[in-house]
């Protein structure tokens, strides 16, 4: 008998046996099992299964007109809106890579991003037109430019030679697309931060974003046809794998062009929505709202958080309210979220107090992310699972990024020793649940002492009167940086800075309590994050004068 696996002998891959992983084919589904349920609402405009699939469709075969094929790219600068919901289908369906821009970033950076990512058509929206106006003088390959005219936003002009209306009339709406060949080509292409020097150019693969669109509902526990609000943008990681995930859920996407608190609660009262996404500033938004706002919805709203760890005191605002939340736990090199704070059924008889520290930890890896763990980066080994040893998270799995675009020596160094380097640092539970302590970046070095800026801030948001704080480290000529916070305060509330020092010292160790403290509004990200390095330059600046 000839040697090998007798399980592998001319038992191979064929049609019949074998299909590529890719959320396409989770769209083709949802129009052949639903085809008259609601897909998408936006303002008075709905859409069922059957026509985004066709709009899908016709998007495809108009950009393949346009030349858009394998390893093209075509960028949409939008917002939440219909047309962003299928450009996330339509573009793969010709072939081509997705490049959701932060349409809060200036010219300079989306130029950069046009440039790089080489767009061959840019999908852009009225309400950036000046910003992308400005993009567009700058870049060295003008793209073919499609206007997203949406009847919800009066003001802006269009830049293009069609709108997005009329472009994808053009297309045939029984499109033959096919699925990739190879499940590993790329799907997406979503740009970090970039706070220091040019963003990086994160790649998805089609194996990637199936697997992580299924995982959120695993994960989440998420029923069949929810109603998924879009709190969270779209251009964020693809909007953490969502607009796959609702497609594959047989759900209803409710658009929404821009966060607003009391617009949210409308929407949830108005369409019954089951599900929102967001980072901690759009959950401390509702809690902080008026009780009017807040009043008349009758059933349970289920809610993911996000964010390097998100102050306990949000967790326990939402638990409050009525909000279930779930803490999740990711970066754009892992299609968002990619770990969870999976619920044990005990800890529901534990105190609040008890059960917020429990369900503010990183957790566990994503059902389909197949390792996280907190290592030494020096020698990448596990450190121990004791709460108190302080190591970087690690991820390796399919749910993990192809690399970096044109950068192959920033993709080694995120994938050295086989694992994924978050840059977050955490501790390992005895229970097996990570718990991030800070950014590598973020921890504040105080005469010998290390001290996390997350600790600190924790302790800050317990404050009656605070809706957020970011701790920085300030230069300090005797112990050569301290610990300086940030706060933005709730509307209505005062608080002083001596106030909040003594609360501090009353909650931690005095080497750890912040010596100056400064209050004010923190600028953001598009996507929530408080942007430290702008914070730390302040702090740098302050410490400057007063020296």
């Amino acid at each position: 008998m000839a040697g090998g696996n007798p399980f592998n002998r001319a038992l191979d891959k064929n049609a019949a046996n074998y299909t590529p992983l890719s959320p396409l084919s989770l769209l083709a589904r949802a129009a052949h099992v639903y085809p008259d349920r609601t897909a998408v609402i936006h303002g008075d405009n709905r859409l069922k299964w059957a026509e985004v699939y066709a709009r899908c469709r016709r998007l495809a075969s108009a950009l393949k007109q346009h030349g858009v094929g394998p390893g093209t790219t075509v960028a949409a600068m939008l917002p939440n809106v219909p047309a962003m919901y299928e450009a996330h289908f339509g573009v793969a369906m010709a072939g081509g890579v997705l490049n959701t821009l932060n349409t809060r970033l200036d010219a300079e950076a989306i130029a950069f991003m046009l440039d790089h990512g080489e767009a061959k058509v840019l999908l852009t929206d009225r309400e950036f037109s000046a910003t992308v106006k400005q993009a567009l003088a700058k870049v060295k390959h003008k793209p073919l430019v499609v206007d997203v005219d949406d009847p919800a936003f009066g003001g802006g002009e269009l830049l293009g030679t069609v709108t997005y209306e009329k472009f994808i009339a053009g297309g045939d709406p029984a499109f033959a697309w096919a699925l990739p060949g190879d499940e590993w080509d790329a799907i997406s292409l979503n740009y970090t931060s970039g706070t220091t020097g040019n963003p990086k150019g994160v790649v998805y693969h089609h194996r990637g974003a199936y697997l992580n669109a299924i995982s959120n509902i695993v994960s989440w526990g998420m029923p069949p046809h929810a109603v998924y609000l879009w709190t969270l943008p779209m251009f964020h990681c693809n909007g953490w794998c969502f607009p796959w995930t609702m497609a594959a859920n047989g759900g209803t996407n409710v658009c929404l062009r821009k966060v607003d608190p009391e617009t949210i609660f409308n929407l949830i009262r108005e369409h019954a929505v089951t599900h929102y996404c967001g980072a901690p500033i759009v959950h401390n938004a509702l809690i902080n709202s008026p009780a009017e706002w807040k009043a008349g919805i009758k059933r349970v709203v289920n809610c993911l958080v996000a964010g390097a760890a998100p102050p306990s005191a949000v967790i326990e605002g939402m638990q409050k309210m009525g909000f279930n939340i779930t803490h999740v736990y990711g970066l754009t090199e892992t299609y968002g979220p990619a770990a969870v704070c999976a619920k044990q059924p005990e800890w529901d008889t534990l105190p609040l107090e008890e059960q917020v520290r429990l369900n503010g930890r990183q957790g566990v890896a994503y059902h389909l992310q197949e390792g996280m763990t907190v290592m030494d980066p020096a020698t990448m080994r596990e450190v121990p699972a004791d709460g108190e040893t302080i190591g970087e998270i690690m991820f390796r799995g399919n749910i993990t990024m192809k690399g970096y675009l044109k950068n192959t020596a920033a993709t080694a160094d995120a994938f050295a020793g086989g694992w994924f380097h978050s840059g977050d640092l955490a501790v390992m539970h005895a229970d097996g649940y990570v718990k991030i302590k800070d950014r590598s970046k973020d921890v504040i070095i105080s005469g010998g002492e290390n001290i996390s800026s997350l600790e600190v801030e924790d302790v800050l948001c317990r404050h009656v009167a605070v809706m957020m704080a970011a701790v920085v480290a300030r230069p300090d000529a005797k112990w050569g940086e301290t610990p300086c916070a940030f706060i933005e305060l709730k509307p209505g509330a005062t608080a002083t800075e001596q106030e909040l020092i003594e609360f501090c010292r009353s909650n931690m160790a005095r080497f750890k309590v912040p010596k100056h403290v400064v209050f004010g509004p923190l600028p953001k990200t598009s996507t929530g994050k408080i942007q430290k390095f702008v914070l730390r330059e302040q702090a740098k600046s302050a410490a400057a004068i007063d020296s």
